[in-house]
């Protein structure tokens, strides 16, 4: 349901409407009565007294127009924690008619800094809906009224919410359009129309990529009657020249798995194989929003891998733009191609600082970790560091795996200087990044995120109702916030 926040800069404090009030974790209420009629102060009270304090909210219907909402304050809460609980009082409030409430910020105890500004981004986060293919329209919408002085949100931070909150959807409604809609054509036409917020966008055409000889990427849409592209997005907003931050994601809006054919069952999923550039695309928004004082840029490389009469065959060799050749034994194993090309071009073009790559790539990183935590590789300590740390801190964790040559024999290929699969058994996910190790040529700094168990939630998270989950955008924001800017 949509929502629509407004700062009132004046309030009588005890309004007629629904009204939301932030107690302590025990639910103390004495210091409530100049904001509660007797009545109110003294129907609450007496409820507490034989409720569970142990919940978070209690919403009390005090009358037939009138809700009060007490939430708990619990001591030390992380932002993330904060951002959890608007997202709770949103699954409270979904419901009814159009409804209004009145949050008084004067009721926040504590010094948690910014509160109302993550209790309202989590809030946000989780009204998301993908609804534009629905022809029955809901036009219901929450209201929510902030009033008082204590912990208002500045002009500078809502500014900050309401990019990433932007850019967090516009990678969710990426993700959750379906593939006769959101094939490469359309979305490089999409990304095309990000010049408005200030990017700079370029588009490398299946013509374009010949000529730099991107094979591999080529490779994956043969089979396909839609385009395949690269597309750069450029944000320049340091005063200097420095080097920029670099962030490379795979698009393959349709995965059937070539002639190395995926299963039937669940197969309608495979829209959102392209989760990885959707978050590259939704960081570079948010950065441009923003303003972000920092030089970035995104790549995604964009493709259908589809079964026709000229697409790629397993055990076709490719000569990839880095030079080297590739074997593909297996056409479902294509994310790692795309990104092959991706990743040498970004390095060649741009000699970024880092190079962060998203990826839906391997099934075997789910069997390993599930829905919980993204798969982290690295060739830089440093720059692992800084990542886990960002995820803890907006809860989009990460847990690291191993890269080690040891593992290269296992991609080494009798036909080509490496093959895109480890058909030995085991380790798919590692060999998978051990593949893309290769083709980063120049020591960059690089780490790349496998988020196949979190691109998409069948059944809602934290901070989503279900579907696209927009993993990696706020993940990287926080990123550039502590580390960049």
């Amino acid at each position: 349901m949509p929502i629509k926040i407004n700062y009132l800069k004046k309030i009588n404090s005890k309004p007629s409407s629904n009204l939301v009030l932030f107690s302590d974790e025990k639910f103390k209420i004495n210091n409530f009565k100049k904001y509660l009629s007797e009545s109110e102060f003294s129907y609450i009270n007496d409820l507490l007294k034989t409720s569970d304090l142990k919940k978070n909210i209690f919403v009390f219907e005090v009358n037939s127009k009138k809700k009060i909402v007490l939430i708990s304050i619990k001591k030390d809460l992380k932002s993330f924690d904060i951002e959890n609980l608007g997202a709770e009082f949103y699954g409270r409030i979904n419901y009814g008619k159009n409804s209004e409430y009145y949050l008084n910020s004067d009721s926040i105890a504590g010094k948690q800094e910014n509160f109302v500004g993550h209790f309202l981004h989590g809030l946000k986060l989780k009204s998301y809906e993908f609804k534009k293919y629905k022809t029955k329209k809901d036009s219901r919408i929450i209201s929510i009224n902030v009033f008082g002085v204590r912990n208002k949100t500045s002009i500078q931070n809502q500014l900050k919410f309401k990019a990433l909150e932007e850019g967090t959807f516009y990678a969710r409604d990426l993700v959750s359009e379906p593939g006769n809609i959101l094939h490469p054509d359309e979305y490089a036409r999409r990304l095309i129309s990000l010049r408005k917020d200030g990017l700079k966008v370029n588009v490398y055409d299946k013509r374009k990529l010949k000529k730099l000889g991107m094979n591999a990427l080529l490779g994956v849409g043969m089979g396909s009657i839609r385009g395949s592209y690269l597309v750069t997005m450029e944000w320049n907003g340091a005063k200097n020249n420095s080097k920029p931050l670099a962030f490379v994601g795979k698009g393959v809006t349709f995965d059937t798995g070539g002639y190395s054919l995926k299963p039937a069952k669940f197969m309608e999923d495979m829209t959102y194989d392209m989760a990885g550039s959707a978050a590259v695309v939704g960081l570079m928004k948010n950065l441009a929003l923003k303003k972000a004082k920092i030089n970035a840029v995104g790549v995604v490389g964009l493709v259908e891998n589809m079964v026709s009469g000229v697409a790629q065959r397993p055990g076709d060799i490719v000569k990839s733009y880095s030079g080297k050749t590739i074997e593909v034994l297996n056409t479902d194993a294509e994310g790692r191609l795309v990104l092959a090309d991706a990743l040498t071009f970004t390095e060649k073009k741009f000699k970024p600082k880092f190079i962060v790559d998203l990826a839906t790539l391997t099934g075997a990183i789910i069997v390993c970790l599930g829905s919980e935590y993204a798969g982290l590789f690295s060739n830089d300590d440093n720059l692992s560091k800084k990542i886990l740390e960002a995820g803890e801190k907006v809860e989009e964790k990460l847990w690291r795996m191993p890269l080690h040559k040891n593992y290269d024999k296992l991609m080494n290929s009798k036909n080509a200087d490496v093959q895109n699969i480890n058909y030995v058994g085991g380790a798919g996910s590692t060999t998978a990044a051990q593949f893309l190790q290769r083709f980063i040529l120049n020591k960059t700094p690089w780490a790349h995120l496998d988020i196949a168990g979190m691109a998409f939630s069948k059944y809602g998270g934290a901070l989503n109702s279900g579907g696209a989950t927009g993993f990696g955008v706020r993940l990287l924001n926080q990123l550039v916030e502590e580390n960049y800017e």
